[in-house]
């Protein structure tokens, strides 16, 4: 198993008033020249968990990243108009807590940030601020909600988390 260090939270670029399948999202990476899903966990607008890489494998998701990271991307964070939003549902939200607080279990040494958190630090100051960023992505403050999230819930109150693996379809066209 290869070392894991950081957890790195995405959203996939799609309007709110559409709809993003896992096996779509498959399909634009590979057209994109990659050899299939580069994030390794989808969370559809239902709260659903889709394995789309597994986290053996590198993922291909953070530039100068992915060695020692998981991705997991949302489908969202655009609204109507095509604008940057925090599109989440509140499925999608209890989703992605479940599913860090089972990866930070498994991997406690891991740090959990926003793919716009890995912009560069341009004026030097230790803060990636705004206009650093190079993407919006995934469209909300990862460490500010993680914060007040595991804050504010009580493990015994959660439910289980289920992750299904990836759709037939999008197995049979992925090389592993």
């Amino acid at each position: 198993m290869r070392k894991i260090n950081l957890i790195v939270i995405h959203c996939s670029a799609t309007r709110e008033d559409r709809t993003l399948t896992a096996f779509d999202l498959d399909l634009l990476h590979r057209r994109r020249g990659f050899n299939g899903t580069g994030y390794h966990y989808y969370i559809r607008k239902d709260g659903t968990v889709v394995l789309t890489r597994p986290i053996e494998r590198i993922g291909a998701h953070a530039k100068g990243f992915n060695e020692g990271s998981i991705g997991i991307c949302y489908e969202g964070g655009l609204d109507r108009r095509g604008h940057p939003a925090d599109t989440r549902t509140l499925e999608q939200c209890m989703s992605l807590y479940l599913l860090v607080k089972e990866l930070g279990q498994r991997f406690p040494d891991c740090r959990v940030c926003g793919h716009r958190d890995l912009s560069p630090d341009l004026n030097g100051n230790g803060e990636i601020e705004p206009e650093e960023w190079i993407k919006a992505c995934p469209c909300f403050e990862v460490k500010e909600w993680f914060s007040k999230a595991f804050d504010e819930t009580g493990s015994s109150s959660l439910p289980q988390l289920r992750v299904l693996p990836k759709p037939p379809e999008i197995q049979q066209s992925t090389k592993l």
